[in-house]
């Protein structure tokens, strides 16, 4: 069976909209226990079934470069800037989503979502380099603290460990559409985007290390992805503003 996603909403006009350039899922395999220490009340970790070492959770970094970033009521502006996403696979009662730890955008911007939404955003310089016409392919994602360097897999895996199948880890890690922050106020905030499904191509890790994971206790400098899944390009709806403010349309 083939992965659909899921329906798109009906885009709105105060919503925004991207292109995503280089796009690459970087998923870690961490201790469940471990994470859900650093989770708010109501929040659980979303724990797989690993073949090797039993159940645990997952977080990754999602990087990409933004392109032509815009509200639905403003003509697309000239923004190309690398992007990082920290965030963890989660349940917030019988919802499933994914709770974000921090953004890095490598543009002045970035103090924008963190002064009206209070959002976890900082500006970080951002390097991201790939090219996709090389056998294999490859991917380097260069930021602070945060590297990565990839080369894309002879073939894709014929699994991925602690799912039941491409359905199961299609949904997970490729397309949650819900997720969960916490406002520098203290409060929850939460938003929700939309994306095609995405046509992911394999890769693995020659190096690795993300200094957030690390400081949060989730991984070590010997730790080693869990996976690597990246597109060329994705476009995303992005439902604007975040829920859970006072005088926000109803979505």
């Amino acid at each position: 069976m083939t992965f659909t996603g899921t329906p798109r909403p009906r885009p709105r006009w105060y919503h925004a909209q991207t292109e995503l350039d280089d796009f690459a899922i970087v998923s870690y395999r961490v201790p469940a226990a471990a994470l859900a220490r650093l989770l708010p009340e109501g929040f659980a970790p979303t724990e797989f079934a690993f073949t090797d070492g039993g159940p645990a959770a997952l977080v990754s970094a999602v990087a990409f470069r933004d392109r032509d970033f815009h509200f639905r009521f403003c003509p697309p502006a000239k923004i190309d800037c690398g992007q990082i996403n920290y965030r963890a696979y989660v349940t917030a009662g019988s919802r499933r989503g994914v709770w974000f730890f921090g953004t890095s955008l490598d543009h002045p911007l970035a103090a924008v979502p963190r002064w009206l939404w209070g959002m976890p955003w900082r500006r970080t310089r951002i390097e991201i380099d790939a090219d996709w016409r090389a056998a294999p392919a490859r991917w380097r994602l260069t930021a602070g603290d945060a590297r990565c360097e990839a080369e894309e897999l002879d073939a894709p895996p014929s699994r991925i460990d602690g799912f039941t199948g491409e359905e199961h880890w299609r949904a997970v890690l490729t397309h949650p559409t819900v997720g969960w922050y916490r406002r520098t106020d203290g409060r929850i905030g939460s938003y929700s985007i939309w994306h095609p499904p995405m046509l992911p191509r394999h890769l693995a890790a020659t190096s690795a290390r993300f200094g957030v994971f690390e400081r949060l206790g989730l991984t070590g400098p010997e730790s080693v992805p869990h996976s690597i899944l990246a597109q060329r390009h994705l476009h995303f709806d992005i439902h604007t503003p975040p829920r859970g403010f006072p005088g926000a349309p109803r979505l």
